[in-house]
């Protein structure tokens, strides 16, 4: 008899309710939900098996890394915005000390040992094979029948790095000569050509940079680097991406644009709410450029049948690699393929309307909106929100122990209620 991914959820929550509560409130006092949640995470991942740290090295031993990693956890699902706060709440709840390992306030590390271990922990990148882990447990043998795809943005408190800010100078610079060359002159005695003895010759000053060289880059940005991310392995499509922290611009609903200093969370999110796969970019990193990465580890890790996304994903690249994965791309036409609106102005060569999703399609994109209530959850309730650290690395891992916890409740809210 083959058990059913419900049917596994439903005895993991039954496990959970008569066994595993129950006995952790004899242990540690009464949990409330926060706790009963850290208690499923710490019970779904394998802490034990990827944290624990042994002394291989002469001198003093170090701290228990588990106990660290519980309580970065707890951190995330009580939403807690600094390692201060969290040492504050672990030495005022005893509950939640024992819980994380720690059998008093005195035997607490260190405010310094947390950011070392924390450190640690992003650069071997426990969150997101804890996350892996928790996704190959619960969700290898579920069928999903839809990926959503969308990006967030992660704002900091972060330098933007002085070359970055130049490299952006310089394009508006280039970008502003070319519109005022493309201007028509005015007809005036002024413009007109003077003889060449008039003419006085100065030397053309020297070019930083290439003439177009911004234009023709900005040009080819989405193309070749799809194209050559359809023939890379995963590996190599990461690297490709840009992670330093700079200046990022995204329309809202209302069409107008919201900027922000910092970084891009692109998720993916499957039925049920559930976060598959996690990638961070700059903020100014445009979203096609991370779809194929996307589709291509989240088809090592779940099967699924549709791939739901927005108009910033429309291009021929990712319909053809989504398609080669056996997947069913229904996303949004962008107006660039034609016009939104018809202009009343009669033409000789008359603009062709723009491409529209068959109504089935469009019944299927309304459930692309569970992205959005993913990325409300996590900044809301999971400390998205609330980033204090730098680096790529650090703001990875700290957002990547909310998603395993965002995770985790998504996948136990599955379960049918308990009667009784």
């Amino acid at each position: 008899m083959q058990i059913t991914p419900l049917a596994i959820v439903t005895q993991f929550a039954h496990v959970l309710q008569q066994e595993l509560f129950p006995e952790l409130e004899a242990a540690v006092g009464p949990m409330d939900k926060k706790l009963e949640l850290l208690a499923a995470v710490v019970s779904l991942t394998p802490l034990e098996r990827v944290a624990t740290a042994g002394r291989r090295f002469p001198g003093r031993p170090a701290k228990d890394r588990t106990a660290l990693a519980t309580a970065f956890l707890a951190k995330a699902v009580f939403n807690l915005p600094t390692t201060r706060d969290l040492i504050s709440r672990l030495r005022a709840d005893a509950a939640l000390r024992r819980l994380c390992g720690w059998s008093s306030a005195g035997r607490l590390p260190h405010e310094s040992k947390f950011s070392r271990a924390f450190a640690e922990f992003a650069a071997t990148e426990l969150p997101q094979q804890l996350h892996a882990a928790v996704i190959a447990a619960t969700q290898r043998q579920r069928l999903i029948g839809h990926i959503t795809r969308d990006s967030t943005a992660i704002p900091v408190r972060e330098r933007v790095l002085q070359s970055v800010l130049d490299e952006k100078k310089a394009r508006k610079t280039t970008q502003a000569k070319r519109k005022r060359k493309r201007a028509v002159p005015r007809a005036n005695a002024k413009d007109q050509p003077k003889p060449q003895s008039q003419r006085q010759t100065r030397p053309k000053p020297k070019r930083k940079h290439p003439k177009g060289s911004f234009a023709r880059a900005k040009a080819t940005e989405r193309g070749p680097r799809m194209q050559r991310q359809r023939l890379e392995s995963l590996n190599q499509m990461l690297s490709g991406l840009s992670c330093h922290c700079d200046i990022g611009t995204k329309t809202n609903s209302q069409g107008n644009q919201d900027h922000w200093r910092g970084y891009k969370l692109h998720l993916d999110t499957a039925d049920g709410q559930i976060p598959v796969s996690a990638v961070l970019t700059s903020a100014s990193v445009h979203d096609s450029q991370v779809a194929i990465p996307l589709m291509t580890m989240s088809s090592k890790r779940v099967t699924h049948l549709y791939e739901m996304m927005d108009s910033a994903y429309d291009a021929d690249e990712i319909h053809a690699h989504s398609r080669q994965l056996n997947h069913v791309p229904v996303i949004a036409p962008h107006p660039r393929r034609g016009t939104k609106k018809s202009s009343q102005v009669p033409k000789i060569h008359p603009d062709l309307p723009a491409p529209e999703l068959c109504p089935a399609k469009q019944e299927r994109f309304k459930i692309r909106t569970m992205s959005e209530r993913v990325n409300a959850r996590l900044k809301d309730e999971f400390g998205a929100s609330q980033i204090r650290v730098r680096g790529a690395a650090k703001v990875m891992a700290h957002l990547m122990f909310g998603v395993l916890a965002l995770t985790v409740d998504q996948w136990l809210r599955l379960a049918p209620p308990q009667s009784g």
